[in-house]
C-alpha cells in the first residue's frame, strides 16, 4: 500500500515530507495556474459587458436610500440582501455608473472563490493531479459566467459559493475533530451568506447532505439516524441559525411560490433542468447560447449537444462506479439529492410565472449546484481523503474507549468504517488503530495502468478547458452588447452639450435597459438619479424635451386622441370671459398618467386651468402670443375643460393632444 498522491496515477509525483518538496508541489503549482487563468478568462468577458437589468434599481436604491434600515433591510424582488446593498452603496460611492468597480469586486470575489474551492479539495480529496478535474470543472465552468460578470448575480451567489465551501470544509474538521471552535466557523459562515442572499439557506442542506452521504456509514436509514445522533451540535447550530432566519424572513417577505399550470410545463422544466443544462455543465458546455436581449445568454442546447453531453456524463459515470463503487454511488447520490432541492426551489418560484418557458436554462440557477456537482466529481474520481491532520491523531485527553471509537468513524470515510467493520471483528476495530493516518489505496486498475490512467486523465483536462473556453467564446459576445450602456452614454453626452433650462417629463427608460417589471425604478428620474449633473424633470413646461429610445434628447411632441376639430374659424376653441369651455375628444383617454400639449394663441398673460375628464383641475400660466403648453396629468375621458382666470382674456386652441411623449416628428 503506498501514501496517498504517491502513485503515478493519482499525483504523477512521490509527495515525501519535506519543506522543500512541499514548496514546489507541482499539483499546487498546477492549480496555481488554472486559477490564474481562469480568472483572467473570466476578466476577458467581464469587462466587455456593463451593468444591466437589475443592476440599475439595486444602484438607484442604493443612491436614494444611503444607509437607512430602510434600504439596508428592505427585501428586491423579495430578496433579502442588507449585505450585498450595503456593498453597492459603498461601491456605488466610489463613481457614479462606472463599471471598473463592480467588475473588479466581482472578480476579486471569484478569486477568493476559486482558492477556497481549491483548498477544499486538498482537505476532502487524496493529493494528486487527478483534483485537478474538479477545480476545472468549476472554475472554468461556462454555466457560472454571470456569476463574475452581472453585479446583481455576484452580489448573491459569490458569497453563497464562498459560505458553502467554508462550511463545508468547517463540518469535514469538526468530523474529524470534534473541536467547537469548527462548528463556530460553520454557523458564521452560514449567517453571513444569509445576509446576502436567502437561498443560502441551502448552504445548511448541503452540509447535512455531504455528511450523510459521505461520511455516514450503513444504508440510507443507519446512515441518516448515525447523522442525526453523532453529529447533533453541528445541526443544533445551523437548525437554530435557519429558524430564526426563516421566522423574519418570512415576516418580511411575500410568498412567492406558485403552482404549475400544467404537468407539461413541468415535464419541460425538468427536461431542461437534468436534460439539458445539468449534463452540459458537466462537460464544459452549453457551446451555443440563445440571445437574451441585453441581460446575459441562456443554455441553448442543440439535439446533438444534448446526446454528446449525456453520452459523457454516462460514461465518467460509470467509468468512477467500475473504479470506486462504494464512494462514487454515495458521491453521485448527493449530486441527485441536492440538484433536486435546486430544481424543486426553481419550480416553486418560477413555473406558473411568465419565466417558465426557459426557468430551466437560465445559468443563473445552477451556481451552487454546479459547486455541488464538481465536488461529487472529485469525490467519485480521487475518493475520500483518509490521512488525517495530526489534531485527529490521538483521542482528547480524557476520552472514553465508546466516545474514542465514535471519534475514530467520524475521522474516516463511511466506505471505510463500512469495509473496516465487515472485515473485522467488532473487537478488533480499536480506537488507536482508528486514529491513525489510513493508507489511500487506488482501484486495481489504476495501479495496473498508472501511466494510461495519467494520459486519460491529461486529455480529460484538455478537453474540458477547450469546451468551456469555446463555450465562452458566443457567451462573452453576448455580453458585450449592452444597450444600457450605450443609451446612458448618449444622455450623458447630449445633457453636457444641452443649452440651459432643457427639462424633461419623467417617462420609463426603454424596456431593453430596465424592465417594466422594475417599475418605478424604470422611471427616467430613478435611472439617471445617481448621475451627479442629472436631468431636471417637470411636470409642467413650455418647450419640453425626451430621451429617444437611443438615449438623444430631443423636442417633445405628444403622440395620442386629438380634440375634435372647433367650431370657430381661425380660433377652434375660444375660452373667454371666465367660463368654462368644454372640448370634446375624438376618442377615449384611459385612465392613467397622460402627457397634454395645447397650442393655443392668447391676447395676454393669464393663467389657465384644464381638466381631463372629472380628474384633478391644473393650472398653468398663459402668456401673450402663439405659444403651446405640455402637462402632466392623470386621468381619463371623452373631453376636456379649460376656463381662463382672467374674464378679459381671449384665449383660442385648436390643437390639443393627449398620449404618449414621442421625439417631435423631423420636418
Amino acid at each position: 500500500m503506498t501514501e496517498p498522491g504517491s502513485t503515478a496515477a493519482s499525483s504523477g509525483a512521490a509527495a515525501p515530507n519535506t519543506t522543500v518538496a512541499k514548496a514546489v508541489d507541482p499539483v499546487h503549482l498546477a492549480a496555481v495556474v488554472l486559477i490564474t487563468a481562469s480568472v483572467l478568462w473570466r476578466a476577458s468577458i467581464t469587462t466587455r459587458g456593463y451593468l444591466t437589468s437589475d443592476d440599475f434599481p439595486i444602484i438607484g436604491q442604493a443612491d436614494a436610500g444611503g444607509l437607512s434600515p430602510e434600504h439596508l433591510f428592505g427585501l428586491y424582488n423579495n430578496h433579502f440582501m442588507p449585505a450585498a446593498r450595503l456593498l453597492t452603496w459603498a461601491t456605488h460611492r466610489l463613481t457614479e455608473y462606472e463599471y471598473w468597480p463592480y467588475a473588479t469586486l466581482m472578480l476579486i470575489g471569484q478569486v477568493a472563490v476559486s482558492i477556497a474551492f481549491y483548498r477544499l479539495l486538498r482537505l476532502l480529496l487524496p493529493a494528486g493531479w487527478a483534483m485537478l478535474l474538479p477545480l476545472c470543472l468549476f472554475v472554468f465552468n461556462p454555466l457560472t459566467l454571470e456569476d463574475s460578470a452581472w453585479w446583481a448575480v455576484a452580489i448573491n451567489l459569490l458569497p453563497m459559493q464562498l459560505a458553502m465551501i467554508v462550511a463545508v470544509g468547517a463540518q469535514v474538521r469538526y468530523l474529524r475533530t470534534r473541536r467547537p471552535r469548527h462548528l463556530v466557523t460553520l454557523g458564521a459562515s452560514v449567517v453571513v451568506a444569509l445576509l446576502f442572499f436567502e437561498k443560502a439557506l441551502l448552504v445548511v442542506a448541503a452540509v447535512f447532505l455531504l455528511t450523510l452521504c459521505l461520511y455516514a456509514p450503513g444504508g440510507p436509514l443507519r446512515a441518516v439516524l448515525t447523522t442525526i445522533r453523532r453529529w447533533w451540535p453541528a445541526w443544533l447550530v445551523l437548525g437554530g441559525i435557519s429558524v430564526v432566519y426563516l421566522a423574519g424572513y418570512l415576516s418580511m417577505s411575500a410568498s412567492t411560490l406558485r403552482e404549475p399550470v400544467s404537468a407539461a410545463e413541468v415535464s419541460t422544466f425538468l427536461q431542461q433542468f437534468y436534460g439539458q443544462s445539468l449534463p452540459t455543465g458537466l462537460v464544459g458546455g452549453p457551446w451555443t447560447w440563445l440571445d437574451a436581449s441585453d441581460g446575459p445568454a441562456v443554455v441553448a442546447l442543440t439535439p446533438t449537444a444534448q446526446v454528446v453531453s449525456w453520452v459523457i456524463v454516462a460514461a465518467f459515470v460509470g467509468c468512477t462506479l467500475w473504479l470506486r463503487r462504494a464512494v462514487a454511488v454515495r458521491a453521485w447520490t448527493l449530486l441527485l439529492l441536492y440538484s433536486a432541492l435546486g430544481a424543486g426551489l426553481i419550480g416553486a418560484t418560477r413555473l406558473g410565472s411568465g419565466f417558465s418557458g426557459v426557468a430551466g436554462l437560465v445559468p443563473r440557477y445552477f451556481g451552487d449546484v454546479l459547486l455541488v456537482a464538481a465536488l461529487c466529481v472529485g469525490v467519485a474520481l480521487c475518493g475520500l481523503r483518509r490521512t488525517e491532520p495530526a489534531e485527529a491523531v490521538q483521542p482528547a485527553e480524557g476520552t472514553q474507549p465508546a466516545e474514542a471509537v465514535a471519534r475514530a468513524e467520524a475521522t474516516q470515510p463511511a466506505e471505510a468504517v463500512e469495509r473496516a467493520e465487515a472485515t473485522q471483528p467488532a473487537e478488533a476495530v480499536q480506537p488507536a488503530r482508528a486514529v491513525q493516518p489510513a493508507e489511500a489505496t487506488e482501484p486495481a486498475p489504476i495501479r495496473r495502468h498508472p501511466q494510461a490512467f495519467a494520459t486519460a486523465l491529461a486529455v480529460g483536462l484538455v478537453l474540458l478547458v477547450g469546451s468551456s473556453v469555446y463555450s465562452g467564446v458566443d457567451f462573452g459576445t453576448d455580453w458585450q452588447s449592452k444597450a444600457g450602456r450605450d443609451y446612458l452614454n448618449t444622455a450623458r453626452a447630449d445633457l453636457a452639450a444641452a443649452e440651459p433650462g432643457t427639462v424633461f417629463m419623467d417617462q420609463p427608460v426603454p424596456e431593453i435597459v430596465v424592465p417594466g417589471l422594475a417599475h418605478p425604478w424604470n422611471l427616467q428620474s430613478r435611472f439617471f438619479a445617481p448621475l451627479d449633473e442629472e436631468p431636471v424633470f417637470v411636470t409642467k413646461a413650455r418647450r419640453l424635451w425626451v430621451f429617444d429610445a437611443s438615449g438623444r434628447v430631443r423636442p417633445a411632441w405628444v403622440k395620442g386622441v386629438k380634440a375634435a376639430p372647433g367650431p370657430a374659424p381661425g380660433c377652434g376653441y375660444q375660452v373667454t370671459g371666465g367660463r368654462p369651455a368644454r372640448i370634446p375628444l375624438a376618442g377615449t383617454v384611459v385612465d392613467y398618467w397622460q402627457a397634454v400639449r395645447i397650442a393655443y394663441i392668447s391676447d395676454r398673460d393669464t393663467t389657465a386651468m384644464f381638466q381631463l375628464g372629472d380628474s384633478e383641475v391644473v393650472p398653468f400660466e398663459v402668456h401673450r402670443g402663439l405659444n403651446a403648453m405640455f402637462l402632466l396629468v392623470s386621468g381619463g375621458g371623452n373631453a376636456v375643460q379649460l376656463t381662463v382666470a382672467d374674464p378679459a382674456a381671449s384665449f383660442c386652441t385648436d390643437e390639443i393632444e393627449i398620449g404618449a411623449l414621442v421625439p417631435q416628428p423631423v420636418g
